[in-house]
């Protein structure tokens, strides 16, 4: 049963702590800005995202504190507009939440933290050594999404440079998310780490039959997923009958027919069970044939 809720019913923090387990992994922006008085400042914001790539676009947001007041990055790009988001990943992230303590405005996060500065070559605040890719950005806009506690402000920032270590290229030279071994932030004290056995893979969809056209007995299963329908609709035609029953009689559901007949287990669940092991192994097509096949 679903729990409805108003966030006019409850206080801004209050629903701020749904909003923020509920909508999750997000990525982190590290940004580091400059006053006019020449004062660095390095901070993270994990209300943050790509918004455009012609021309590039990223757009972060930081939040007024518990005392309505603006943070110190939105108080520099106000003075200076110009930054640079720096990404973060698995080996700085005891440092990332080092630098987001409140410290003074004065005070300059990458020696508090242990970071490196670095000049950057078309904006007026460093990059950090340290990061796997740094973006120089010009501010485009600031747009105010409220007032008071919480209330929040869109920095909307134009790419006008990139660095990326190489360590974390494949041979393509793209990105190697693997060796990219990003962070994305959480609810409460909670962060998840884009490494190893958390990363899969899903293919770009073509004009696939879509699950509306594979057969109720399909659609409705108690064994087969949404995902493992999504896959199955994505299959760009339905087999023809000739290709059904050439599959029947070749013998591969055999042992399952054998299985059903000993009263082991109903033929179209196993049959079903048989469809997710060869969707696991990405025979998408062998799989719709197997579900097809009672």
């Amino acid at each position: 049963m679903n729990q409805t809720i108003d966030p006019a019913d409850l206080k801004p923090h209050e629903f701020y702590r749904l909003l923020n387990s509920a909508v999750a992994p997000r990525p982190i922006a590290f940004v580091s800005t400059i006053s006019a008085d020449g004062h660095v400042n390095l901070a993270p914001y994990s209300f943050f995202n790509v918004f455009g790539f012609n021309p590039p676009i990223l757009v972060f947001s930081p939040s007024r504190n518990r005392h309505g007041h603006k943070k110190h990055s939105l108080l520099n790009v106000e003075e200076v507009p110009e930054v640079v988001i720096n990404i973060v990943n698995y080996d700085i992230v005891e440092q990332i939440s080092l630098a987001s303590a409140e410290f003074d405005r004065n005070v300059n996060e990458f020696t508090k933290a242990g970071f490196t500065e670095v000049a950057s070559e078309r904006v007026r605040p460093p990059r950090v050594l340290e990061s796997p890719v740094s973006f120089e950005c010009v501010v485009r806009q600031l747009l105010p999404v409220g007032d008071g506690p919480g209330a929040g402000t869109l920095v909307v920032c134009e790419v006008v440079l990139a660095h990326v270590n190489e360590t974390i290229l494949a041979e393509s030279g793209m990105v190697d998310p693997h060796k990219l071994d990003l962070i994305g932030r959480l609810g409460g004290d909670w962060y998840v780490r884009a490494s190893h056995d958390a990363l899969f893979e899903v293919a770009r969809p073509q004009m696939g039959i879509g699950i509306d056209q594979l057969p109720a007995g399909i659609r409705h299963s108690n064994i087969l997923t949404g995902n493992d329908l999504g896959k199955l609709g994505s299959l760009p035609a339905m087999p023809t009958t000739d290709e059904i029953n050439h599959y029947r009689r070749s013998g591969v559901l055999d042992e399952l027919r054998t299985e059903a007949r000993n009263g082991c287990q109903h033929l179209p669940d196993l049959l079903h069970l048989r469809a997710r092991q060869l969707l696991a192994e990405n025979r998408v097509q062998e799989a719709l044939l197997t579900v097809l096949a009672v």
